[in-house]
């Protein structure tokens, strides 16, 4: 007779439990997902900026047909200056400051590695 009296009350915590984990589970994996969310965000917030600069240097300067003017390079320069990154802004300055034209493609090819490396962060 006793038993009888607990039981509703036990499949009632049985499947007050049940219900816990299955929204436990659910709320984890949100979580997980929502932060990889976010981590994507950041990333593109970060990449969106490089990526600008990498086109204007690519349309500005690889794509000129002569000497680059100095709007272009006072552009360049700000855009460059604008992403705030160590390790660019060195490689920039030693493409400005290359003497030589075979020093000037090196400097280049250097900037445009570090461009890509940091997108792809």
């Amino acid at each position: 007779m006793e038993q009888h009296k607990n039981l509703p009350i036990i499949v009632l915590v049985g499947a007050l439990l049940v219900g816990n984990i299955f929204f436990g589970l659910g709320y984890f994996s949100q979580r997980t997902e929502l932060e990889k969310s976010r981590s994507a965000e950041v990333k593109a917030a970060v990449n969106a900026p490089v990526i600008d600069f990498a086109m204007l240097f690519i349309n500005k300067v690889l794509q000129a047909e002569g000497e680059v003017d100095f709007e272009t390079r006072l552009m360049l320069e700000n855009a460059v200056r604008d992403l705030d990154d160590e390790e660019i802004i060195a490689e920039w300055q030693t493409f400005t400051t290359s003497q030589t034209e075979a020093q000037a493609q090196n400097s280049v090819k250097r900037l445009l590695e570090v461009l890509v490396g940091k997108i792809q962060k």
